[in-house]
C-alpha cells in the first residue's frame, strides 16, 4: 500500500470473511522479534536455518491454515550495502509457508504488500488462507512456497519505532487542511517534533533504511532460500521495491508482478499531486454509487455534501466516542481514506458517515484506526514509523515549508477533498535531517519480460503510473495488465486477473499485449 504522502499512512488493507486479524506488534522498538519455536525443518536449500513457527498464524489469524506448515529464519544483512564489511548487519526476518499438496517445486515467492511499512510475514500469513478468502491460489502454492519478509526497519526485522503514541494520536487527529496561519504552524511544528526525534534516536543509520538498501537484501533473501532467480509479488511500494531490485540484478529475476505501480521516476511532489488526483477520482467514483444505488448509501442522494458538511463540524464540535477520543476532523478524513482501498468498503463509510450524523462516531473510528493500525489500548504498530524512515531516506527533493504551504492553496482548489492533505503530508521529509539514499530510476537492463498491474480506479497508485513504470523498466521488459476495478491493487480480485498473473509466475507466460480484464 503506496502510503508516501498522506500523513505517514499505511495499512494492511486484506479482508477475510469470517476472521478476525489482529495487527501484530513487534515485542521491541530496537531489536527483531523474532517468530518461532523449538526444532528445526530443512529448508528446501540455501543458507536459511529455518524453525517452525505455527505460533505466528496462531497470533494473527488464531489458527493456521489448513494444509499448510509455518517456518521462519532471519537473515544477516550488512546495515550499509556500501559498507558490506563493517562489521554492523540487521536482521531480516521471513516466514515461509509451505502447501503439503505442493507438487513440481518452481522455487519460492518472495511477497512485500507496500506501505512502506506493512509486514511481509502478516501479508503471506493472511495470502496463505485460499483465495476463497483473498488469499492465493491453490495453482501458486501448489507450486512455490510462499515467502513472506519484513524489510529492514519493519515489524520483525530491527523495527524502526521513534514515535510516541500521543504524537501519533496528534498527528491523526490533527487537522487535515489548517488554513490559518496558526493551525498550520502547529502542524508543521508537530511534524518537526516527529522527524527531529526520530534523529535523534536513529541518527547515522536513518539513510540505511531506504528502498535501495531493502532491495539490496532481497538479494540475500534469494541467495538464502536457495533460488537461482528471483519470483516475486510486490504490491503498491512494493512494485517500487521490485523495481529497484530489477534495475540492480536484472539477471536475477526470474518473474516481477508488480501491482499498484509507483512511478520512479516522478519527483516527490509529482508523487504527492498524483495521488491527490487519484483519491480524489476514487471519492467521485464511490459519490456516483451511492448516486446509482440509494438504497445501500444512507447519505444518498449527495454523498460528497454530506461527507463535506461531516469534515466541517469535526472542525468546530466533534463527537466523543467512547474510549473518550474526539471525532476530529483528523479522524474523519482517515476514516475515508480508508475506506476508498477496497470497493467493498464504501457502504461501510456511508454507514460510518450517517451514524456519525446522529453522534455516534465509532464506525468512523474503526475504519480509520485499522488504517493507522492503533490498537484498542491506544498504542500503534511501527508501521508509521518505518513508513517516515523510509520515505525520507529515499526523497531528496522535499519541499521546503513555504512551497508546501503555497501548494496546499493551490492544490485545495485542484482536489476539494485530497488535495491540501496531500500537501500536508509532504511536511515530515522537509524536516527530515537524515542523509537521503534516492532509489534508481531506470531500465532493468538483464531483465526478462516483467508484469505491471494497473487499476483504473486505484486511490493509492493512480492507474497512470502502470504504463510509466512499464515503460520505465524497457520497452521490451515492462508489460502492462489492466484491471478496470476500483480500490487499491488488482490480484487476486477476478478470474482473468488470477489466470493471466498465475500463467506467467508458472509458465512465464506473459498476457496479451493489452489485456484490460472486467471489474467482475
Amino acid at each position: 500500500m503506496d502510503r508516501r504522502f498522506v500523513a505517514l499512512l499505511a495499512v494492511l488493507v486484506l479482508s477475510l470473511s469470517g476472521c478476525t486479524l489482529p495487527a501484530f506488534a513487534p515485542n521491541g522498538a530496537d531489536e527483531p522479534a523474532r517468530p518461532g519455536g523449538a526444532g528445526a525443518s530443512p529448508g528446501a536449500s540455501g543458507t536459511a536455518d529455518w524453525t517452525p513457527c505455527p505460533d505466528v498464524p496462531r497470533e494473527l489469524v488464531g489458527q493456521a491454515a489448513r494444509g499448510m506448515s509455518y517456518d521462519c529464519a532471519s537473515v544477516p544483512v550488512p546495515r550499509d550495502w556500501t559498507e558490506p564489511n563493517s562489521g554492523e548487519t540487521y536482521d531480516v526476518a521471513m516466514i515461509r509457508i509451505r502447501s503439503a499438496s505442493q507438487r513440481d517445486r518452481i522455487g519460492s515467492l518472495l511477497l512485500n504488500p507496500g506501505g512502506p511499512g506493512a509486514s511481509g510475514i502478516d501479508y503471506a500469513v493472511y495470502l496463505s488462507f485460499g483465495q476463497a478468502m483473498g488469499g492465493l491460489p491453490t495453482e501458486i502454492t501448489d507450486k512455490f512456497d510462499i515467502v513472506g519478509f519484513d524489510p529492514r526497519g519493519v515489524g520483525r526485522s530491527n523495527p524502526v519505532k521513534c514515535i510516541a503514541d500521543a504524537d501519533q494520536d496528534a498527528s491523526f487527529g490533527g487537522d487535515p487542511d489548517p488554513v490559518s496561519q496558526a493551525d498550520f504552524d502547529k502542524i508543521a511544528a508537530l511534524n518537526k517534533k516527529i522527524a527531529d526525534g526520530c534523529a535523534a534516536k536513529y541518527g547515522d543509520q536513518l539513510p540505511n533504511f531506504s528502498t535501495e538498501q531493502a532491495a539490496r537484501d532481497m538479494e540475500a533473501l534469494r541467495t538464502a532460500v536457495g533460488d537461482e532467480k528471483l519470483s516475486y509479488l510486490g504490491f503498491s511500494y512494493g512494485t517500487l521495491l521490485g523495481a529497484t531490485y530489477a534495475q540492480l540484478f536484472g539477471d536475477k529475476v526470474r518473474a516481477l508482478v508488480l501491482d499498484g505501480a509507483i512511478d520512479p521516476t516522478e519527483n516527490y511532489v509529482q508523487g504527492a499531486e498524483a495521488q491527490a488526483k487519484g483519491f480524489e477520482r476514487a471519492f467521485t467514483n464511490f459519490t456516483a454509487w451511492c448516486t446509482k444505488t440509494p438504497a445501500k448509501c444512507p447519505i444518498a442522494p449527495d454523498a460528497r455534501g454530506a461527507v463535506t458538511d461531516a469534515l466541517a463540524k469535526a472542525k468546530t464540535a466533534p463527537v466523543r466516542g467512547a474510549d473518550g477520543r474526539d471525532a476530529t476532523s483528523g479522524w474523519v478524513f482517515y476514516g475515508l481514506i480508508s475506506s476508498l482501498y477496497t470497493e467493498s468498503s464504501w457502504i461501510t463509510l456511508a454507514k460510518a458517515i450517517a451514524a456519525l450524523q446522529t453522534g455516534d462516531p465509532e464506525e468512523i473510528f474503526e475504519l480509520a484506526d485499522q488504517y493507522a493500525e492503533r490498537k484498542p489500548d491506544g498504542t500503534y504498530t511501527n508501521m508509521f514509523d518505518a513508513n517516515m524512515a523510509v520515505n525520507c531516506a529515499d526523497t531528496d527533493d522535499a519541499p521546503t515549508v513555504a512551497e508546501v504551504r503555497k501548494l496546499q492553496g493551490e492544490w485545495r482548489a485542484k482536489y476539494p477533498m485530497f488535495g491540501a492533505a496531500l500537501a500536508i503530508g509532504m511536511l515530515p521529509c522537509t524536516y527530515w535531517s537524515g542523509e537521503r539514499d534516492p532509489y534508481p530510476a531506470g531500465a532493468a537492463k538483464g531483465a526478462p519480460d516483467i508484469v505491471v498491474v494497473g487499476t483504473t480506479g486505484d486511490p493509492a497508485t493512480p492507474y497512470e503510473n502502470t504504463a510509466d513504470l512499464a515503460n520505465m523498466l524497457g520497452p521490451d521488459v515492462g508489460h502492462v495488465l489492466t484491471w478496470e476495478g476500483e480500490g487499491h491493487t488488482a490480484y487476486p480480485s477476478t478470474k482473468c486477473i488470477v489466470d493471466a498473473v498465475d500463467d506467467y509466475l508458472i509458465d512465464l507466460k506473459v498476457p496479451q499485449e493489452g489485456l484490460r480484464c472486467p471489474a467482475r
